[in-house]
């Protein structure tokens, strides 16, 4: 992989996780760089998805892949965010 495409990567998962913790009510605690990587993993899981359903490679600008991306975001900060907040605490 060339380091324009390692970049690009990164840059859309900051922008995915930030748009997918935007969406999600409430504070999330978990680091920068642990939202970039849900918002990584967001791209390719909404990515796969929208292949899966026929609809990630249509004339144009692909705007219902990107709100998959965006839903999985979410979906994604809102699970590690509850996960990572769990981590200290005993019960």
């Amino acid at each position: 992989m060339p380091v324009t495409g390692i970049i690009t990567a990164i840059v859309v998962g900051l922008v995915l996780g930030l748009l997918g913790r935007f969406f999600v009510p409430g504070k999330q605690s978990i680091p920068l760089w642990l939202t970039i990587i849900v918002g990584i993993a967001a791209a390719f899981i909404g990515t796969w998805i929208a292949r899966g359903l026929g609809y990630a490679d249509t004339n144009g600008f692909d705007w219902l892949e990107i709100i998959t991306q965006i839903v999985v975001a979410a979906i994604g900060v809102t699970l590690v965010a509850n996960l990572y907040g769990r981590r200290g605490v005993t019960r």
